[in-house]
């Protein structure tokens, strides 16, 4: 066994403080980086909307899906990674964890700008299949210019450093960062879209904007880093080396399916938009609408996960099965409650959310039909996601991924294409509901066999 050197305040998280109080400290701040993340997620596209320009709008909108990939690529190594040191610092084999440290940054780097480098390179062919024109071609550009092939590795980057940093109980720190970059993402849009930049140029300050904040997060977690010292777990130096094949086989098990979860997710949200299309505009913005208003509990659910899994993973790894099933019951609990409010507030006040977004009457009244339903859905999403990140923390890639592909690739999807045929247009807005339901019992028995459910669940194994 390595010689345990962990800090203080590290042990204090993940061993001595009750399970409630470990879950508050690592839980308030990655919900509330989440929801500033969905804040300013909006952002470009709230400030892009004032020039009235739909052309504009419509080039912002079409870079998401890419966009998006990125932070695929970030789930790859922070999450695969993260996951993985939890678990080793539970065994107390630091130096193992910073050498898969080491590894997970200079992958995620590596991905980054491979990335960049091909949307720079085929840039004109990516956005022709993307369906950019002659009148939004230009806008699309500029915008993947800044956000993608400039901000592509800051942006990897200091979502892994948030995951890594997470990992280690540091969840104030690892969700501050992302704050920081969300806020002043905010406040850097329209100076640089309406002050700096002349008409016109509106879409290249956004996408200046959200690059710059994406570099002073990054900026930000490496001020994180310098300040844990030189001890730090966390760590770019590659004088620790290599970590050991099984430890790389571990992020990528672990990794490759929480990417995959985040590329079907957005699947989801483009076949809704593909097949409410086939309506009117009205039904297509009124369900966008909805898309974006249902991400607020959704978001707090993600923000529980994140901080609950980096305890589990050392609980487990560690073999303390009584922490571990405490942490479980109350962090599944408090999302739930969460998500039954949600639906209260949502049912009672769901004009007046969606009026946020737009006034016009019948918009309004067709989005709010829709969110009544969409919202039943929430508690059923919370754990459909909840299982999945508790498959992660224990190291077992496979579970997650089949979840994950069944979620998706079985039940919502095809739900969506079913009960559009059967039901039209209301039956893409139920479809969320009824698949979740069916993915839920999914969840549930695979728990029962392969998790703390069963009796005979092996502890610290650490399985792939």
């Amino acid at each position: 066994m390595e010689k345990h050197s962990q800090s203080e305040q590290d042990r204090r998280v993940f061993e001595e403080l009750s399970p409630a109080r470990a879950l508050r400290v690592m839980i308030v701040p990655a919900v509330i980086s989440q929801l500033i993340v969905l804040i300013y997620n909006m952002a470009d596209t709230f400030y892009v909307g004032q020039t009235n320009n739909p052309y504009m709008v419509a080039g912002t909108s079409l870079i998401l899906p890419v966009f998006n990939i990125t932070l695929c690529l970030a789930g790859l190594a922070g999450i695969g990674g993260g996951a993985l040191i939890s678990r080793l610092l539970g065994k107390h084999q630091e130096e193992e964890a910073r050498r898969v440290s080491v590894f997970s940054l200079y992958l995620a780097i590596l991905v980054a700008a491979l990335f960049s480098l091909g949307m720079g390179i085929f840039m004109e062919r990516i956005l022709g299949l993307l369906g950019a024109g002659e009148n939004t071609y230009q806008y699309a550009s500029q915008y993947a210019l800044c956000v993608i092939v400039a901000g592509g590795i800051p942006t990897v980057l200091s979502n892994v450093l948030s995951n890594l940093i997470r990992s280690v109980g540091h969840s104030r720190e690892a969700g501050f960062g992302i704050v920081l970059g969300g806020v002043l993402n905010i406040i850097l849009d329209p100076v640089f879209m309406f002050v700096l930049l002349p008409d016109g140029m509106e879409v290249m300050g956004a996408g200046i904007a959200t690059c710059l904040s994406n570099c002073v997060a990054c900026l930000f977690f490496f001020g994180v880093l310098a300040r844990m010292g030189k001890g730090s777990v966390i760590t770019f130096h590659p004088r620790w080396g290599q970590p050991q094949k099984e430890s790389i086989v571990a992020v990528f098990a672990v990794g490759v399916p929480s990417a995959v979860a985040t590329l079907l997710f957005d699947l989801d949200y483009v076949v809704i938009d593909r097949l409410m299309v086939s309506y009117h505009d009205l039904a297509l913005a009124a369900v966008g609408i909805v898309l974006k208003v249902e991400r607020f509990p959704l978001n707090v659910g993600i923000g529980i996960c994140q901080g609950m899994m980096p305890l589990v993973a050392y609980s487990y790894a560690a073999g303390n099965r009584k922490r571990m099933k405490e942490l479980i019951r109350i962090s599944r609990w408090t999302g739930l409650v969460i998500a039954l409010v949600s639906i209260l507030l949502y049912e009672i006040f769901a004009a007046q959310f969606i009026r946020l977004f737009i006034s016009d009457v019948q918009t309004v009244e067709l989005a709010e039909n829709f969110l009544r339903i969409r919202v039943l859905a929430t508690p059923l999403m919370f754990l459909s996601f909840f299982t999945v990140y508790l498959f992660q923390a224990f190291g077992k890639g496979r579970v997650s991924l089949f979840l994950g592909v069944t979620r998706w690739l079985v039940f919502n999807i095809p739900m969506l294409f079913l009960l559009n045929a059967v039901f039209g247009m209301y039956g893409i807005v139920w479809s969320q509901v009824t698949a979740d339901v069916l993915t839920v019992i999914t969840s549930f028995l695979v728990y029962r066999k392969l998790g703390p459910g069963n009796p005979e669940f092996q502890m610290g194994s650490g399985g792939k």
